[in-house]
């Protein structure tokens, strides 16, 4: 099984690049992110019109994520039991979907879109509420691992975080979030709770997955590796191969007037 995560930054705005990727990347199930889109404006049909079937959660133009897949989805989840909420009035916002993918007659991989917050700056709110989230998917995550043992079950997405000074092009430029102290060890957390980073092993340091906009970011290679696939040891165990598809970062002819995500794709090969 060819599994992927995809931080899109608005769906509709690549919506035909997304789909024409899935296809000749031969992609059996795919995590998105910030897909920015309502539920009742998600462009099902161009997914169905591929072959695929599609979860998805929105409530506006922010966030939003969706689980897309060609060999089944099934027990689909928006959200996670303690989520905080956050805003005025405080709602939870669509930053986690899970869904069961792979046939109904096998085991299948449980799949877990996130989008953790971006927490702004450390004196922010946001700062203190992208903490309090991740302890609250970490407790979720590890009861449902707990649960079931034998499931092969993926925390895969946007995490706003680098793990180490490695995942970022210079830690010197680097003051604000996605580096603290806090961050990482909260993300640290999940390790210790069974979750291996399964991309990693099979990279190599140095193999980013976002660049800014700004600066000529990309072309410089000034990038962060944000998008992370941990997986428990059933899911961990089966993992045969990973790899970021750069080629995604970069504008294509094809999709002309759809230009790049600042994220790109992280695939990885599973032996089911």
């Amino acid at each position: 099984m060819r599994l992927a995560t995809w931080n899109v930054n608005s769906l509709r705005s690549r919506l035909e690049r997304v789909v024409e990727w899935l296809v000749t990347a031969d992609v059996d199930a795919v995590a998105l992110q910030e897909t920015k889109v309502a539920d009742d404006k998600f462009p099902v049909m161009a997914f169905e019109a591929a072959g695929y079937e599609v979860a998805y959660h929105g409530l506006n133009q922010w966030n939003g994520v969706a689980v897309v897949s060609r060999v089944g989805l099934r027990d689909v989840q928006v959200g996670f039991p303690g989520v905080p909420p956050f805003g005025d009035p405080p709602v939870a916002e669509a930053r986690a979907m899970g869904a069961t993918v792979g046939p109904a007659d096998g085991p299948g991989v449980r799949l877990w879109s996130l989008y953790v917050p971006n927490g702004r700056t450390v004196e922010d709110p946001h700062y203190a509420y992208k903490l309090r989230w991740l302890e609250a998917l970490r407790e979720a995550a590890t009861g449902w691992a707990a649960a079931a043992p034998e499931q092969p079950l993926a925390l895969v997405g946007d995490w706003n975080i680098a793990p180490t000074d490695e995942d970022v092009w210079d830690p010197s430029v680097f003051t604000g979030t996605h580096v603290t102290p806090a961050e990482r060890a909260a993300l640290a957390a999940f390790t210790d709770a069974g979750f291996a980073d399964v991309v990693l092993p099979l990279t190599g340091p140095g193999v980013f997955s976002y660049w800014d906009y700004q600066q000529l970011a990309f072309p410089k290679k000034r990038g962060m590796r944000i998008d992370l696939v941990l997986g428990n040891e059933a899911f961990a165990s089966r993992v045969t191969g990973a790899r970021v598809d750069r080629e995604q970062r970069k504008p294509k002819a094809s999709t002309t007037g759809q230009g790049p995500s600042d994220h790109a794709p992280v695939v990885v090969e599973l032996d089911l």
